[in-house]
């Protein structure tokens, strides 16, 4: 239990911090505004235009009679929109710091700088194409895997019962360990953390993890609430890695309310 909160106490403490750095904020809101613009044409499209392509992947159902065809094209359709909006969700995170790669690199290097006893933050030393080589490689693994689980749990919520109390529950947390590894991978790839590594130190304390992570996908699912969200979410899961890695502290980040002279530097 110690951990769980520990987890909601490093997103509360990423949010506060952003919200006494207004300029790394400002910048960080540009990247979640340009994905959810993609998104949100995306989505539309498939809201559009998803009866047509059921219709054109069913050709079998042409002949059924009514109301037997409407019905089964009606479900895979509702269907079909409900995995596109699961899959925005899941990868909206991965496709934000993709893009915002150079602004969230330089926001969790701050924080680090902020609350590091040195003042000093890890450096990866590679050249800003390996960085985001390695940023988009990762995230499509990790995409891959949720999606898997996505699917998964999508099947099992038919189960009766189950499906509608046990496996939404499961879902959420699913959901809240990847986002925070998405989150945390910003901090741990600096340090030069394998996916590998950072999946078996995510998984070493769950808890943790999930305190921080799940209620963020919780609050994600509202519309427009991830992007002003995003860039304290990264603060935040900065903190976290250092926790995971037991790096030490100066205390709460820059506890005097005042920038740091990084601040005023263009990220």
């Amino acid at each position: 239990m110690r951990d769980l909160g520990a987890g909601f106490g490093h997103l509360l403490k990423g949010q506060r911090w952003v919200a006494r750095h207004g300029r790394s904020y400002g910048f960080g809101l540009l990247p979640g505004l340009i994905t959810l613009v993609l998104y949100a044409a995306a989505l539309v499209v498939l809201a559009l235009w998803g009866e047509d392509f059921v219709a054109w992947a069913t050709p079998f159902a042409d002949d059924w009679s009514s109301p037997w065809q409407g019905l089964f094209r009606g479900f895979l359709t509702a269907v079909l929109f409900a995995l596109g909006l699961l899959l925005s969700v899941v990868t909206f995170t991965a496709v934000t710091l993709l893009v915002g790669q150079p602004f969230y690199e330089s926001l969790s290097e701050k924080v680090d700088r902020d609350v590091s006893p040195d003042g000093t933050a890890p450096e990866s030393g590679l050249p800003l194409w390996r960085e985001l080589w390695i940023s988009a490689r990762d995230s499509l693994r990790i995409v891959v895997r949720a999606a898997v689980w996505g699917v998964l749990l999508f099947g099992l919520g038919f189960l009766p019962f189950v499906g509608q109390t046990v496996v939404p529950v499961i879902g959420f947390f699913v959901t809240g360990f990847f986002l925070t590894e998405e989150l945390a991978g910003v901090a741990l790839q600096r340090r030069g953390v394998e996916l590998r590594a950072r999946l078996a130190l995510l998984r070493s304390r769950k808890a943790l993890v999930w305190g921080f992570g799940t209620p963020l996908g919780l609050a994600f699912l509202v519309p427009f609430v991830a992007v002003f969200l995003m860039p304290g979410a990264v603060a935040g899961a900065t903190l976290l890695a250092r926790d995971l890695l037991g790096e030490e502290n100066a205390g709460e980040p820059d506890e005097s309310g005042t920038a740091s002279d990084e601040e005023n530097a263009t990220p």
